[in-house]
Formats: C-alpha cells, sequence, structure tokens
C-alpha cells in the first residue's frame, strides 16, 4: 500500500490521504501538484507534503486523478514556513496553500475558464484536445472544467488547460482585462554582422557617398560609446540634427534594425551603471554599522528620517548579496511604492529583478514563481507587497522590509492573517538570512525590540545631502471658521502657500484620508442620514457618479433629490472626501492641473504608473490622495505638502491610533522639500496643541514613543501584551449574543489572563451580519503556544455545540 499525504486548497485544518501505485510512489516528490477527487463530484489540486504508507484508519483513501508536476514546484522550506503561519496565526494550513499560490496554478473543477479576445491563433499549432476545447469556446463564453472534461470525454484534462494558458489563448475569470498600454520606445541598434573590425571598414565604404548616413552612423558610434545603454531613434536623430527619413534608409540598407522596449522594463546585459553609487558619510556610516549587526544579529533595523537616502544603503547592500549568488527579498507595503522602485533598481541591476504583485495577471505571476524555483538569473531581486513572501525561494540571503511600520504588511482578510514583516524574520530564519527592517517611524514594536537588543538598531538623523527637514506649520481650524478666513475646506495660510508654489513652479501634495466625496448626506429638515441596507454606516457620497456607496459592502443607490423619511428637499453633505478636495481646488486655482490618487482612480493594473508617471513629469501641479501618498514616494518637486485635517486620524477607536497619525503626518510630511530648497507642510486642525501633533511639528519620534510605552504598559498593550482578537459574525442577532457570552465565559475561566468582551465594535454590522469581538491578552512570561491550544479547544468545543455551528467565528493574531 502506498499513500501521500496533501493540502487542500480549502479552508480545511487537517491533511489528507490519497492512495497511489508503486510506480507513482517513487514517481511523487514532496512539493509537486496532485489533481484529487474531493466530496462527491469536485476535483482540486493538491499540494503533496508527505509520502506514506500508514493506511488512513477513519476513511477509505480515494485514489489520486493524475500528476500534474514534472518536478516540484514547492520547496520543503515553504512547507515548513506555511506549516508555522497555519500554527501562529491559527488558521488552517489549505488557507494558507490557497493565498500563497498564484491562481492559475490552483485550478479546480469550479473554475470558469475563457479565451483571451482579439487574438487570432494558428489552430493548426493545437493538439486534437487543445483545438476541441478552442473550439468549443467559439461557441460559448466562457467553460467551467466539469464542461471541458465532458467535451473531451477524459478526466485527465488539466494539462490540456495548462498548456493552452501557457499559449496564452486561455484566461481564468479573475482576470479583469487591462485598457491602458505601458509606452513602448523605439531604439536602433547595429546589424550584428558589421560589429567586427572588418564589418566595420565594410561599412564606411559602403556609405562612402552617403554623407548624412555615414553623419548618423558616426553619431551612433559617439552615443554608444559615451553612454553605454540603448539608444532611441529620437536621441540619435537629436544628436546628428537630422531626420528620421535617414534613420529609415540605414535600415532598409540593413544597416540599423530597429526594436522597442517598454519604458522601465529594460531588457540589458552587462554591467549598466559603470560610475559605482557615492553614500555620502552618514550614509556609509550606517552601511557599515548594519554589516557590523548582521555579524551577531539576523535582524537589523534601519531608522532614518524620511529622504535621508534609505534606498541608496539598500542597493549598497543587495550588490554585495548578489555577489555571494544569493537571492534577495524586497517587500514594500503599497503596489504604488514598487512601480517607483523598480525603475531604480532596474537601472543598477537591469535584469536580474523580477516583480510580484497582486497587480500583475496570472502568466505574469507564474513566470516569477517559476524563476525563482530554478534561482534563475533574471528573478535574483524579487520586489514585491506582502504576498511575494510566499514565492518559492531557493537560495535566500536577504530581506528588506522597506517602511516596516506600515499596517498594510498585515492581512486582514482572509485567512491567512498573516504580517509580512514577522513572517519574513522566520522565512529569513529558515534559509539563514538576514532581515534588515527599513522606516523613518518604525512602529513601536520594532523599535522596543530593537532598544532591548532583540534586534540591531542603525540610526541616521539627517536628509541626504544635507537637505534642511521640511518647515511644518499648524493652522488652527477652530480660529479660522470663527474669523471667516476659509474658502470651502482650505484655510488662508494653505491657499496662499499654495499660491507661492505654483508660482516658482513648484508641485503640490494635499493629504485627506477619505475617499469619495462627502461621508454623509443629512436631511436639514428631520436629521435622517441615509444607511446601508447590509451594514451599519452612512452611505458616502461620491459626486462624479453622482451615487451613494457603502465602502464596507458595495451597496449603491442614486443620490436622493428629497429625504426619505419626511421628504423635504433640504439635504446638505456633512464631512469631506479627496473628491470635494479635488472641486474646490478646480475653483480656488481654474488654471491648474490637479489629479487624486484612491481607491477610485488607481482600479487598473498600471492604475498607479498612470498617476505616479504624470506627476513626476509635472503633467500635474496638484496631487489630492488618500494614505496611498503617504508612503515612500519619492518626488523631486514637490514643495509643499498640506494636511486638510489631521484630527479624522486622531480619533479613532484604536490603541495606535496616535502612533499611526504620528507615522502617517510625518510620512506626508516627508514628501516634501527632496532636493534642494527646504520643504514646507502645513497641518489643518482643530486641535493644534494636541501632544501628537506637537510630536510631529517638532519631528519628535523618541517623545511619540515613550509616552506611548508609557501607556502601553498601563493599559496592557503590546508590546507587553501579546493580543489574539476573535471576531464573532451571525445573521441572527440574539443567537450571536448568547454564543459570544458563551465563548466569553468559557475563555475567562479557563485563561488566567485579561479577556475583554463581548464587544461591539464601531461597525457592529457588515453585509447584514451582526459581529461582536473578545479580546485575549496574552503577558510576555507567559507561553503563547500553550495558550493557542487552549483557544483553539475551546473554539473546537464552541463549534460542537449544535446551537452555535452557525457563528463563524475568525481569530487574528497580533492583530495591529
Amino acid at each position: 500500500m502506498h499513500f501521500v499525504e496533501v493540502i487542500l486548497p480549502l479552508s480545511l485544518a487537517k491533511t489528507f490521504t490519497y492512495s497511489i501505485s508503486e510506480a507513482e510512489f517513487h514517481y511523487i516528490k514532496i512539493g509537486m501538484r496532485l489533481a484529487v477527487p474531493f466530496g462527491k463530484s469536485k476535483i482540486y489540486t493538491a499540494l503533496v507534503i508527505e509520502i506514506h504508507q500508514n493506511k488512513p484508519s477513519l476513511y477509505e483513501a480515494k485514489e489520486i486523478h493524475q500528476i500534474l508536476d514534472e518536478k516540484p514546484i514547492v520547496t520543503e522550506i515553504q512547507i515548513a514556513h506555511w506549516q508555522w503561519i497555519a500554527s501562529y496565526y491559527m488558521c488552517a494550513i489549505g488557507d494558507v496553500y490557497r493565498g500563497a499560490m498564484p491562481s492559475a496554478l490552483l485550478l479546480e473543477s469550479e473554475t470558469v475558464i475563457s479565451q483571451k479576445t482579439d487574438l487570432d491563433i494558428d489552430a493548426s499549432l493545437l493538439s486534437d484536445d487543445e483545438f476541441l476545447v478552442y473550439e468549443a469556446l467559439q461557441q460559448q463564453s466562457s467553460l467551467k472544467v466539469q464542461d471541458i472534461i465532458s467535451i473531451l470525454n477524459k478526466k485527465n484534462i488539466f494539462p490540456v488547460i495548462q498548456k493552452l494558458i501557457d499559449k496564452n489563448i486561455l484566461v481564468l475569470q479573475e482576470e479583469i482585462q487591462e485598457t491602458y498600454k505601458p509606452k513602448l520606445v523605439r531604439y536602433v541598434r547595429l546589424h550584428p554582422k558589421y560589429e567586427s573590425n572588418d564589418g566595420l571598414s565594410e561599412l564606411l565604404e559602403t556609405l562612402k557617398s552617403a554623407n548624412k548616413q555615414k553623419e548618423i552612423v558616426l553619431n551612433y558610434f559617439q552615443l554608444s560609446a559615451v553612454e553605454k545603454k540603448p539608444i532611441t531613434v529620437k536621441k540619435l536623430v537629436e544628436a546628428a540634427n537630422s531626420s528620421s527619413a535617414i534613420v529609415k534608409a540605414l535600415m532598409e540598407k540593413k544597416i540599423f534594425e530597429d526594436y522597442f522596449l517598454q519604458e522601465d522594463r529594460v531588457n540589458f546585459t552587462g554591467k549598466i551603471r559603470e560610475d559605482q553609487l557615492q553614500l555620502s558619510l552618514a550614509q556609509q556610516k550606517a552601511f557599515e554599522e548594519i554589516k557590523e549587526s548582521f555579524t551577531q544579529k539576523e535582524v537589523c533595523l534601519l531608522h532614518g528620517v524620511t529622504s535621508s537616502g534609505k534606498t541608496e544603503i539598500y542597493i549598497k547592500l543587495i550588490e554585495e548579496y548578489l555577489e555571494t549568488g544569493k537571492q534577495i527579498l524586497y517587500l514594500l507595503p503599497e503596489i504604488a511604492l514598487t512601480t517607483q522602485l523598480v525603475g531604480r533598481l532596474r537601472t543598477y541591476f537591469g535584469n536580474k529583478v523580477a516583480v510580484f504583485h497582486s497587480k500583475y495577471n496570472n502568466n505574469e505571476r507564474i513566470e516569477v514563481w517559476n524563476q525563482v524555483l530554478v534561482n534563475s538569473e533574471k528573478a535574483q531581486v524579487v520586489i514585491g507587497a506582502r504576498s511575494s513572501l510566499f514565492l518559492p525561494f531557493y537560495n535566500l540571503g536577504f530581506i528588506i522590509v522597506d517602511e516596516e511600520h506600515e499596517q498594510t504588511f498585515k492581512q486582514v482578510d482572509p485567512a491567512p492573517r498573516y504580517h509580512a514583516r514577522d513572517a519574513a524574520i522566520v522565512l529569513a530564519h529558515s534559509h539563514k538570512a538576514k532581515v534588515l527592517l527599513g522606516s523613518a517611524t518604525p512602529s513601536i514594536e520594532t523599535y522596543f525590540n530593537a532598544k532591548s537588543d532583540k534586534f540591531g538598531l542603525v540610526e541616521i538623523s539627517e536628509r541626504y545631502g544635507n537637505v534642511m527637514m521640511p518647515n511644518i506649520e499648524l493652522v488652527d481650524l477652530k480660529d479660522k471658521y470663527f474669523r471667516k478666513k476659509m474658502t470651502g475646506h482650505f484655510s488662508d495660510v494653505l491657499i496662499e502657500e499654495i499660491n507661492i508654489a505654483l508660482s516658482l513652479g513648484e508641485q503640490v501634495i494635499l493629504f485627506q484620508n477619505r475617499r469619495g466625496y462627502s461621508p454623509v448626506i443629512e436631511c436639514m429638515t428631520c436629521g435622517h442620514v441615509p444607511q446601508c441596507q447590509q451594514c451599519d454606516v452612512s452611505l458616502t457620497y461620491h459626486k462624479h457618479k453622482n451615487q451613494l456607496r457603502c465602502h464596507y459592502c458595495g451597496y449603491t443607490m442614486a443620490k436622493p433629490t428629497h429625504c426619505h423619511s419626511c421628504s423635504s428637499v433640504d439635504l446638505t453633505t456633512k464631512g469631506f472626501g479627496t473628491e470635494q478636495i479635488e472641486q474646490e481646488l478646480v475653483s480656488i486655482f481654474p488654471n491648474s492641473k490637479i489629479g487624486r490618487m484612491d481607491q477610485d482612480t488607481t482600479r487598473g493594473k498600471f492604475g498607479f504608473e498612470k498617476i505616479i508617471d504624470s506627476f513626476k513629469n509635472r503633467e500635474m501641479d496638484i496631487l489630492v490622495g488618500t494614505q496611498m501618498l503617504a508612503k515612500g514616494l519619492d518626488f523631486d518637486n514637490v514643495s509643499l505638502v498640506g494636511i486638510m485635517n489631521a484630527d479624522n486620524m486622531l480619533y479613532h477607536p484604536d490603541f495606535r491610533a496616535f502612533e499611526r497619525s504620528f507615522q502617517m503626518m510625518t510620512q506626508v510630511a516627508g514628501r516634501a522639500g527632496r532636493s534642494e530648497k527646504q520643504g514646507k507642510v502645513v497641518i489643518q486642525t482643530y486641535n493644534p496643541n494636541h501632544n501628537t501633533i506637537q510630536q510631529v511639528t517638532n519631528n519628535d519620534y523618541l517623545g511619540m514613543y515613550k509616552e506611548q510605552l508609557y501607556d502601553r504598559q498601563i493599559y496592557k498593550y503590546p508590546p507587553y501584551f501579546r493580543i489574539i482578537k476573535l471576531t464573532l459574525k451571525q445573521r441572527d442577532f440574539d443567537k450571536l449574543k448568547e454564543g459570544s457570552m458563551w465563548l466569553y465565559q468559557v475563555m475567562g475561566q479557563n485563561l488566567n489572563m485579561p479577556v475583554l468582551g463581548p464587544e461591539e465594535p464601531a461597525i457592529s454590522r457588515i453585509r447584514n451580519e451582526y459581529i461582536r469581538t473578545i479580546i485575549i491578552k496574552i503577558p510576555q512570561n507567559v507561553s503563547i503556544v500553550s495558550t493557542k491550544k487552549t483557544i483553539q479547544k475551546i473554539l473546537n468545543s464552541f463549534e460542537a455545540v449544535a446551537q452555535y455551528r452557525a457563528i463563524k467565528v475568525t481569530s487574528n493574531v497580533d492583530f495591529y
């Protein structure tokens, strides 16, 4: 008897055993994918984690359908890391597997498959089976895997689908079509036959009489000697004071050939920059200290003020690790940042840089996956958002977690609810690699770890090139409204500063952490506010679509003309979002170009690039945005940053509200004045004397850190206590109330530590489900593993109670 143990991509904590033949037993390796039957009629892609000869005692092992891979596509270190994530973050191993794999590698019987549009396909190149699928798709727009099984009349269909996906004929349904195409630039190069010395003399002989053509060829040689990088047609024509017609003539003579490159994705062999990167003294010192700290510790925190040139230090460190032939992972919190960084890293490491994040489509993601797996040249440096942690690294040497304080490193939904920074440290440990955490405003836990000697700590206190820190001015909104010095939501100070910046041809960033036009529409007669039907939140008004939207479940309705409760027509909007700021700017500065960057304007794959590029190329004067702007973006022409309202971040019901506000404001402020001239920041607030706002103004990270630590210790929060948050959801209010009370009491009796709850969160109903939360605070001196085991036991017995079975419980470890 031969068996394999597999993980299924379902939310199941168990692994399953399937039976295999002896031949398969010798062929299958850990980390291969199999298609297996599960349930009555479904087929899933399972992952082998063990091969053994122990018969399962509880059920009869089914046979597998087929083997999908020739060699393992997941490494054993990865499987161990996934198991750690499942146990630490208290989720099912199936969740981790489903979250980690690109969805095209997880075909299942329910997957919907459709044909790529605008393709002309040579049907003669397809095998019989492929042709049958292709033909069926001409008749109907999409097929399920189940349909394809019946068309081909055989079970073994996954390889056929995989081949069609590889040939770029099929797409899986999840993908959205992208309309924006990155810009292609036309380059020229000399025809290869003229590369040698004989070729050159022959070339000059050919062009003896054609002077203009000769001129261009000589210019080409000059340019290529000086620049050592590809030459665009445009540049060549400019350098030779000639016209593109002559270049075209040379192409017809087969002396030049042209080729197109997508901007940024420069494929280039050899060393790109001859000149070494010059670090400033402060950077050099930090660079040495980091290497020094890596001799003793695995993790080091680089705490450098905004614009202190942390990226250059990363680049130097990456160079060193590349020489040892190891792979490097560069984690960023936000897709918007990867677009900026890729350009910078590609100028240094050319083709060794690969990018991995969720805006890439399935084929591109699988390509990167395979390159990382075989340790290919093309993916020695991987840049990505948190999901790139799951790539099959073969020989990882170094992980950079940039902007490590960002909350986007923590996955909220669905499971696995992991924190990329903490999971990266564990991954590095199993690869014996080093981790560098970088931030201008480190999270309090990380700084605490660095101060208590668990991590190394390196600090840079000056900006690169000794640029001054921005000058921060506070505007008291109470006073300005009282004196009637406000235009819309802009104080006279901010308008004046924007005018000065625009008149000098500099750019402005305005920050408002709310999208839409305004968060509330209220009836002035009876005070009624339109609410979402399925969640207990007010609907946000989006003006350009003239509709009210719920930002939690997506429910929309047209903007009402009269009040739904008393039919009065006197409706007014309260509060403001990015869309309203954008509209006010249009009326105050009618001659300026204004852009907006929030979740509504960055939908497609190149959504971020469009906006960031046009702002960088100075096609916009003022950019309004939400917190996407606050993260490590580098614009050299921004001299003014305005924070429209600092208060809505401060008064958030969250123990990290002050820390988060400090980080957010400092980071936004750090976008100003990144080149020679000192930048200016205007913060509008109703509460200018608030401690946190004063700490931002004085750039006093340590003051904020000490004050927060003091509070955290008294009120039992991290880093002194670990927190596990249990969320219970149910459509029936009374059932949920009763169930959450039961769970809370059992937890309280069995755990010797603070258990708080069952609490109604600020938004206590989403998508028609009522919500209750229970918070468990685990002191530092208590074993977290045994506590989790106890909690898991209680949850299992909770599930065993019949009337509570319908309540969904999710556990979120370190939910902050």
